[in-house]
C-alpha cells in the first residue's frame, strides 16, 4: 500500500466505525473489504488479469467456506444475502468501465460487462452447487486445501508463473511468448491462503465450529491485513467482529488506533524509505568492492525489512483497532533477542505460530512415534524442514531455499548449544553483569546470523550472494 492508500483506508476506517454499528457493522466491513481487494490489485501486462485475480479471491475464499459448511447453514437468508452483495461488488467494479470510472477501482479498464457477468455467474453457480448438493466429506476439505496450495505454488515458482502467463496470455489474444513469471501479481494470496487452510485444517479437525458467509468473507479479506498480515484466527477474529461497539470505547480506539498508524506511516515512509537509498539489492550489490560498504549496505537492509514489514504490520493493528478490531501483534523486537529461537518468536510472529500449529507440531508428534529416531533427529528434521517451507513460501526458488537452510541448521545448533549449556551456566548467575554481558553477546551474534541470511533474502541468486559473503568476510 502507497501513503494515499493509507490515508484513504484511514478515512474509510474512520468513517466505518462512525456508521457502522450493531448488524451494518459486518454488511459495510463485507462489501468495503470486497471492493478494497479490487482497488489494491496492481496492474499486469496480461490483459484484464487485475480483475480476475481478486475475483477469484471472491471465488475461491467463498468455496472454501462453502465445503466447511453444513448444508442446513448454507441455506440461510443471511449467506444468500452476502453472495449477492459479493457478486454485487464485482459487477459495480465491472461497470466503471461505462460510466467513466474505469479506473477508480482498478489500476485498469475492467474487462467487457458481459464477459464479466458471465464469468461471476459461474463462481457463483459452482459455490451454490457445493453449498446445497455435495455431501460435506473430509475428502473435499482436502481437496481445496489441495487446490489452494497448487495455486500458491504455481504464483510462487518462476517456471510455473511463466508458463501459467502464458496460457492466459494466449488465451486473452496476447502473444504468449514474451511472457514472463512477473506477469503474475495476485495481490494479497500468500495471506489469504493462509487464512484458508487454517479454517479448513481447523474444520476437518473438528475445532471450528460453522460461520456465515458474511463473517468468513470479512475475515479472509479484512483490508488492513489484506496484504502484508498479520494471519490471525477465525474464532479469535469473529469474536472482535461480534462485539458490540460502545460510546465510550469510541475515544479510546480512535486514539489507540491513530497512535500505532502514526508509528507505522513512520517506520514505512520514513525510515523504511529512507534506508532503501543505501539498503543492498542486486545492483549495488554487484558494483560494491569493499567489505565496509556491503556491510553497510547489509545493515542497512536488515533494517530496513524490519520498519517496511513491522510498519505495515502497525498500519493494520491501528486501522483495525480504529474500527473496533484487534489484530495481533506481529513483532516484539526481534533484534533485540540473544537467540535465533526467541528472534523467531517474535518475527512475524503469526507466520512462525501458524508454522508451528499446522506444521512444525503435528510433524513433531509423527516423527516421535518412531522410537528408532533419536531426539537429535527429530529436532533437525522438523526445524530444517520448517525453516525451508518458510522459506519457500516468499518464493519457490533456489536463494528462499538457502535461506531456509541457513535458518534451519542454525536454529538446530543454536537449540543443541542450549541444551548443553543449561548444564554449564551457573558461572552466570554469580554476577549479574555476567549474564547480561552475555546476553548482550547473544544478541550481537543473533542479529549478524540473520542479517547474513539476508543476502539470500535480498539477492536474486546465490552466485552474487556468495559474491557478498566472501567480500564481508575479507575473502
Amino acid at each position: 500500500m502507497g501513503l494515499t492508500q493509507v490515508l484513504i483506508f484511514a478515512v474509510a476506517a474512520l468513517l466505518l466505525r462512525l456508521v457502522g454499528r450493531g448488524v451494518r457493522r459486518g454488511w459495510l466491513l463485507l462489501a468495503a473489504s470486497a471492493f478494497a481487494i479490487y482497488w489494491l490489485q496492481p496492474g499486469m501486462p496480461i490483459r484484464y488479469l487485475d480483475f480476475w485475480l481478486p475475483t477469484a479471491t471472491l471465488g475461491l475464499a467463498a468455496l472454501s467456506w462453502a465445503v466447511m459448511t453444513p448444508p442446513e447453514v448454507c441455506r440461510k437468508r443471511e449467506n444468500w444475502l452476502a453472495g449477492g452483495v459479493l457478486a454485487g461488488v464485482a459487477l459495480a467494479v465491472a461497470a466503471t468501465r461505462y460510466v467513466g470510472m474505469g479506473n477508480l477501482f482498478m489500476a485498469t479498464r475492467p474487462p467487457q460487462f458481459g464477459q464479466a457477468a458471465i464469468g461471476i455467474a459461474l463462481v457463483l453457480l459452482l459455490v451454490v452447487l457445493i453449498a446445497r448438493f455435495l455431501p460435506r466429506r473430509d475428502g473435499l476439505l482436502t481437496a481445496v486445501s489441495m487446490l489452494v496450495l497448487t495455486l500458491f505454488v504455481v504464483i510462487k515458482m518462476p517456471a510455473l508463473a511463466q508458463l501459467a502467463a502464458g496460457g492466459l496470455r494466449a488465451l486473452g489474444g496476447q502473444e504468449a511468448s514474451r511472457a514472463l513469471a512477473t506477469d503474475i501479481r495476485w495481490l494479497g494470496f500468500s495471506y489469504v491462503a493462509f487464512r484458508l487452510i487454517h479454517t479448513l485444517r481447523d474444520r476437518l479437525n473438528g475445532r471450528l465450529p460453522a460461520v456465515s458467509l458474511r463473517d468468513y468473507m470479512v475475515y479472509a479479506l479484512f483490508f488492513p491485513a489484506f496484504t502484508a498480515g498479520p494471519i490471525d484466527r477465525l474464532p479469535r477474529f469473529q469474536k472482535n467482529l461480534e462485539q458490540p461497539l460502545t460510546a465510550d470505547g469510541l475515544t479510546l480506539d480512535l486514539g489507540a488506533g491513530g497512535q500505532r498508524l502514526a508509528v507505522g506511516l513512520f517506520k514505512k515512509f520514513v525510515m523504511a524509505d529512507s534506508l532503501s537509498l543505501i539498503a543492498l539489492n542486486a545492483t549495488n550489490a554487484a558494483q560494491v568492492h569493499q567489505g565496509r560498504w556491503a556491510y553497510l549496505m547489509l545493515v542497512a537492509y536488515s533494517f530496513l525489512i524490519y520498519f517496511d514489514f513491522s510498519g505495515y504490520t502497525d498500519i493494520a493493528i491501528g486501522l483495525g483497532r480504529m474500527m473496533g478490531f484487534r489484530l495481533p501483534e506481529n513483532f516484539n523486537r526481534p533484534y533485540l533477542k540473544p537467540n535465533l529461537a526467541q528472534f523467531w518468536n517474535n518475527w512475524h510472529m503469526t507466520l512462525t505460530q501458524w508454522f508451528r500449529a499446522y506444521f512444525f507440531n503435528p510433524l513433531t508428534r509423527s516423527l516421535r512415534r518412531n522410537r528408532n529416531l533419536p531426539a537429535w533427529a527429530v529436532i533437525f528434521i522438523t526445524q530444517l524442514s520448517t525453516m525451508v517451507i518458510i522459506g519457500m513460501w516468499h518464493g519457490i526458488t533456489f536463494n528462499f531455499l538457502l535461506w531456509g537452510v541457513w535458518h534451519g541448521l542454525g536454529m538446530f545448533v543454536q537449540n543443541r548449544w542450549s541444551a548443553w549449556f543449561k548444564g554449564h551456566s551457573a558461572w552466570l548467575d554469580v554476577q549479574p553483569w555476567r549474564k547480561k554481558l552475555w546476553e548482550l553477546l547473544g544478541m550481537v551474534l543473533t542479529f549478524h546470523f540473520v542479517a547474513l541470511g539476508w543476502l539470500f533474502f535480498a539477492l536474486p541468486t546465490p552466485d552474487l550472494s556468495w559474491r557478498m559473503f566472501r567480500l564481508l568476510l575479507g575473502l
